[in-house]
């Protein structure tokens, strides 16, 4: 069955009495070449997860270009329909689960011998950042990430220094990932649509984190603080989230070459490495 066409997608809607949950993001794609640049995205030849499956269009996609697919579906309501247009599908294993309460390591380990996968996804605004922070941090065996979400946010993942979508999500990207939009996806494409357009992310992970820091929970510290307020300087932001006088710590940024007056979104995944290695040195905590 053609999950993209509206006529199919109102008939198991029908068919099972299904309604859209605002709440859940459940907005469903309705274009074969999204679908296409996404599975090519991925590459999910070896296996892959996915999150948030919908009514299955790009599971069917997936599982047509993968050895194994496991789909993690939140909403209960959702598994009889997976199950009803899956059906064709012998490679295809249905979770019904929140995925951020899944033990992804051991689901990995589990359903794929522990070998490196991929994960796609097509996100909701509001749990984005959770669930990509999720991935990233947990240090699973997995190649990239391919995620379909708001634009605004996908261009707040993928942001460089300098640019107003550059923070905190930026810089975790970047260290444990290289970050590409791969392409837009017009509200239009969408039932229902949604009120913003969409774009597709891939995070390729890294081999190793784009800088080697001498402590990683103070580096994300530092970062963290840096952007906790971004319309105030470098000093006075390090000044709130570190017990440390004012004076110490403008010296300790001039001898690292980095101006007190900056701010947050100005520096590099690099300057953060300095002065997280020089609060390491220092003892500050």
């Amino acid at each position: 069955m053609d999950l993209t066409s509206p006529r199919v997608i109102r008939s198991i809607q029908e068919k099972f009495g299904f309604t859209f949950k605002k709440g859940l993001g459940q907005n469903f794609l309705t274009s074969r070449d999204v679908l296409h640049e996404i599975v090519e995205a991925a590459e999910p030849e070896d296996g892959v997860i996915e999150i948030g499956p919908g009514f299955g269009v790009l599971t069917q996609e997936l599982a047509k270009s993968s050895e194994k697919v496991v789909t993690i579906e939140i909403d209960e309501r959702l598994i009889d329909v997976l199950d009803y247009t899956l059906s064709d599908y012998d490679n295809v294993k249905i979770v019904n689960k929140d995925i951020l309460k899944t033990n992804l390591k051991e689901l990995i380990k589990e359903e794929f011998d522990g070998r490196k996968v991929s994960v796609a996804a097509n996100l909701p605004y509001y749990i984005t950042t959770p669930i990509i922070t999720k991935l990233l941090e947990e240090k699973l065996p997995i190649k990239s990430i391919v995620v379909m979400v708001q634009k605004e946010v996908a261009l707040r993942l993928a942001a460089k220094e300098g640019s107003k979508d550059y923070g905190a999500i930026s810089v975790l990207c970047r260290y444990y990932t290289e970050p590409t939009v791969v392409t837009k996806v017009p509200a239009s494409l969408f039932v229902p649509p949604p009120k913003v357009d969409s774009a597709v992310l891939k995070l390729k992970i890294r081999e190793k984190p784009a800088v080697d820091v001498l402590d990683e929970k103070m580096f994300f510290k530092v970062v963290k603080a840096s952007f906790a307020q971004r319309r105030k300087t470098l000093l006075n932001c390090l000044c709130s989230g570190f017990s440390v006088p004012k004076t110490q710590l403008s010296s300790l940024l001039e001898s690292i070459d980095i101006l007190p007056s900056r701010r947050g979104e100005t520096l590099s995944i690099e300057e953060f490495k300095k002065i997280s290695d020089v609060f390491t040195n220092e003892g500050i905590r």
